[in-house]
């Protein structure tokens, strides 16, 4: 169980699209460059400037982006000093129950309520979706897979009182900034890598369908190494707006993922 905050933070959270250059102070947002219906392969030359400059590969039949998102190890720095190996991992995510808050005269509308944070000290970690063809209704932003990605920075060098499950009072080092908590709406075109030692919420998959996750990342099997959490009570609140409505009409941007890798 997940040592409860002395302080629980309060806060207003409207979530903003996922996009490189939002998420860029949290991980990377990782997404196809290029537009869903180009299925001929251009000649790198013929494609706007981009970094990282693809190359054609697979007998010129793809175009191959290098590096995307980095692979960061470094459990050398760990308290045990216990080597990290590589990890995949299958993540069934489900749809989260939101709360329904009805509005005077006004619709009512969805919040989902944070209550726990986790992080990686000593990795980061990418959240890649998989079986999408699942999804039949292509375009449809109902069936589209959507998912609320919430993080915070770390407090670097700070300290937090918290309660274990024993009700042991204990201290957290580097702890979340809940001021800077921040939300963000993502489809199912994208994955995101948190960076190492980025407060993240456990993945909120919303709308109506199952979405899968394969997620990278490295361990080396001792619990305060590999993952470190804390809970709170009521007060951390995202609003998704009017039922049913989050995730639609957000632009997406031209640049989908960030070039400083």
């Amino acid at each position: 169980m997940a040592p409860f905050l002395a302080s629980s933070p309060t806060g207003n959270l409207v979530p903003e699209p996922l996009t490189p250059a939002s998420f860029a102070p949290f991980g990377t947002a990782i997404c196809s460059p290029i537009p869903r219906d180009l299925n001929v392969p251009p000649q790198p030359s013929n494609l706007p400037p981009f970094e990282p400059t693809p190359v054609l590969a697979n007998q010129n039949s793809a175009l191959k982006y290098s590096p995307i998102s980095p692979m960061l190890n470094n459990y050398t720095a760990s308290p045990s000093q216990k080597a990290g190996s590589t990890r995949m991992t299958m993540f069934c995510c489900f749809p989260r129950k939101l709360r329904t808050i009805t509005q005077n005269q006004k619709s009512d509308k969805e919040v989902f309520d944070v209550r726990i944070l986790e992080r990686h000290p000593f990795t980061n970690q990418t959240f890649i979706p998989v079986d999408l063809s699942s999804h039949s209704k292509v375009g449809n932003g109902d069936d589209e897979p959507i998912f609320l990605v919430v993080v915070a920075p770390t407090l670097k060098g700070q300290t937090a009182t918290a309660k274990s499950a024993s009700g042991e009072t204990i201290t957290i080092c580097d702890p979340p900034d809940f001021k800077n908590l921040k939300a963000f709406i993502a489809h199912g075109g994208q994955a995101v890598t948190y960076g190492v030692g980025t407060w993240h919420a456990p993945m909120v998959v919303l709308g109506r369908r199952r979405v899968d996750f394969v997620v990278v990342q490295h361990v080396n099997g001792v619990d305060d190494d590999d993952c470190q959490e804390v809970s709170f009570g009521e007060g951390m609140v995202v609003d998704l707006g009017q039922s049913g409505q989050h995730g639609r009409n957000m632009k997406e941007s031209p640049k989908l993922w960030s070039a400083k890798l």
